[in-house]
């Protein structure tokens, strides 16, 4: 039986011509070579399986050929390249940095580089791994790298060239070797199947080639893996079963079901996806990808971003013509925020399936050419008499139309706004209460929505002196205008406001007993004692900053309401509670209570 030697090492590249995907890095290496313009030191970077290994030997065996040919190549034919492909040459040195990564192990390498070469003009040291040397070899490494012998040249390799100090890659040259293309590898898998005797499908080595992500070593392992699955006859069924991958047929049904709005048919796909032992997270970056794929291949310009087999090209093609570039891009950025929110959401099939249900919702979308109106939850108002509604007194002075706006003009002012919760379900608020309504909110007519309390009651509806919202009959005036004003005339204006209340006494007592203070050019701040202080004001913000507003020529003035904590009025304590405080400060209180079983009253 003969001795079975895998693809990767069989078909290791062993000319620069022979070197796939480097081409730039193998000119220059064979310009350097024929110009006689060799550094003393090297360093090859880049990801693993792409040839910076291939390439050193390669590299280190031509310098030390005795006959290279025209195209600068090494002969195969003389002393040393036999030597070197009978892996007995003394010329080439490789040492394994992982292993070898210590002080001594350097200095053993430094004594080896006095010692000139016996067959050839240089001595080759490939250092693999490199970042894998500790500090202290790094640094003993320095001198001989920076002054080798005249013979000595050092190739170093790495994948991870950001652990390597400064200091050892200013003394190298660095040839960074990227990512094979999946076009490369393909036609270099197709090569190998020649030699071996093996069928293969174009889209076959096409998957291959995307799992190897960039590497050769890794696709030709998947190569011969496939090739004992299959007997010989690799085919595109047999690679995603084998690979585990998931097939495209999937993508095109859930974008059918998708540009379809059928929510029904892409969770029924998804539960097979999933009973097929995908993990979500494969999946959320697969549909990104497949909706990246419809992009590129609705233009002939970008298509050629797609490299696949002419086959799933074709149909690929034909479904992005469906596709509108506006659920494209609305697709792709729903699929992007799944897959960002997915590590942290907690029920992790939901997350998948709510970006499902989205997507279905763009094709309904993208048919109007518009977004559905947002849907809120609408809160529960409390029903006033229609007297209290159609109420039409105003104050003298006041014009009517800033006399009825008195519900708050955006969310963070209105406690019962369609765009916030349920006051019920509210946190409470926080000591600084914003009381501004927007310059440029709704005029539409509004019910005022009562104010709950932490019972959930509403407190104005038990006060029966509240003030009135008429409706207004013609369109309010906009106030415009920046003009500074201080705080005598802000102070004025507060005052001429309540002088001209008449049936809302509490309002009135309430404007009366608390002054505005100014903390900024248009921000001044009310401070009271009570809840009910701070509702009555909030309540009737829109309509005391519109008055302000064209009384002062100011249309950015705001109002904040502050609940002054150290002159809040506290409740009276019952018996228990005084007790409480009191055994707080003298403990032995409630060590007497309970010898003397005393009872409080």
């Amino acid at each position: 039986m003969d001795n079975y030697i895998v693809s990767a090492r069989k078909y290791r590249p062993t000319t620069f011509h022979s070197v796939v995907g480097q081409k730039a890095l193998t000119t220059t290496l064979k310009n350097a070579i024929a110009g006689n313009k060799l550094a003393h030191a090297y360093l090859f970077s880049g990801p693993r399986g792409v040839g910076k290994t291939t390439c050193a030997r390669i590299f280190a065996k031509t310098i030390n050929c005795l006959n290279p040919t025209s195209g600068h190549e090494a002969c195969n034919t003389c002393e040393s390249c036999v030597a070197f492909n009978e892996q007995r040459s003394y010329n080439i040195l490789e040492l394994d940095a992982a292993s070898n990564n210590g002080v001594d192990d350097i200095r053993s390498l430094i004594d080896q580089v006095r010692i000139p070469p016996q067959i050839g003009r240089y001595k080759v040291y490939i250092i693999d791994e490199v970042h894998m040397l500790s500090p202290s070899a790094f640094n003993s490494f320095l001198k001989t790298l920076e002054e080798p012998p005249i013979h000595a040249i050092f190739i170093l390799a790495t994948t991870e060239k950001h652990k390597i100090i400064p200091t050892i890659l200013s003394r190298c040259q660095v040839y960074d070797f990227s990512r094979i293309s999946i076009g490369d590898i393909v036609e270099h898998l197709q090569h190998v199947a020649q030699q071996e005797g093996v069928t293969t499908e174009a889209e076959a080595l096409n998957i291959i080639a995307q799992k190897a992500d960039g590497g050769m070593r890794d696709a030709l392992s998947i190569f011969d893996q496939t090739v004992s699955y299959t007997g010989g006859k690799i085919t595109y069924q047999a690679v995603i079963e084998n690979l585990n991958v998931l097939d495209y047929e999937y993508y095109f049904k859930l974008t059918d079901a998708i540009l379809t709005g059928s929510v029904t048919d892409s969770l029924l796909i998804l539960n097979d996806i999933l009973n097929r032992g995908f993990e979500g997270q494969y999946i959320i970056s697969g549909i990104a990808s497949h909706f990246r794929d419809l992009l590129v291949c609705r233009d002939a310009e970008t298509i050629q971003l797609f490299p696949v087999g002419a086959t799933i090209r074709e149909r690929y093609s034909e479904t992005a013509k469906r596709c509108s570039l506006s659920f494209l891009y609305e697709a792709i950025a729903i699929a992007n925020d799944c897959d960002l929110n997915y590590r942290i959401s907690k029920n992790k099939r939901l997350m998948v399936e709510l970006m499902l249900i989205r997507l279905c919702q763009l094709t309904e979308k993208d048919a109007t050419g518009k977004g559905e109106k947002k849907k809120s939850l609408k809160p529960i108002e409390v029903q006033e008499r229609s007297s209290d509604i159609r109420q039409t007194a105003a104050s003298p002075g006041l014009p009517p139309q800033q006399a009825a706006e008195t519900p708050l003009g955006n969310a963070a002012e209105n406690p019962m706004s369609e765009e916030t919760p349920h006051p019920e379900l509210k946190e409470p608020d926080p000591p600084l209460y914003p009381a501004t309504p927007s310059p440029t909110g709704s005029r539409s007519q509004k019910k005022r929505m009562g104010s709950v309390s932490g019972m959930g009651i509403s407190i104005s509806s038990f006060t029966a002196n509240k003030a009135s919202e008429p409706v207004p009959e013609d369109p309010e005036k906009e106030i415009t205008g920046s003009q500074l004003f201080s705080e005598e005339e802000l102070l004025a204006a507060w005052n001429a406001y309540a002088g001209n209340l008449t049936e809302e006494k509490l309002l009135k007592n309430t404007m009366t007993l608390y002054r505005p203070k100014m903390i900024s050019d248009v921000v001044f701040e009310v401070e009271v004692n009570t809840e009910l202080n701070r509702q009555y004001l909030t309540d009737n913000s829109l309509s005391i900053l519109s008055f302000l507003r064209e009384q002062l020529s100011n249309s950015e003035i705001t109002m904040m309401i502050r609940i002054a904590e150290g002159n809040a009025i506290r409740k009276a304590l019952t018996s228990r509670e005084i007790f409480d405080e009191m055994t707080k400060q003298n403990p032995s209180l409630q060590k007497l209570s309970d010898e003397f079983g005393l009872e409080l009253g």
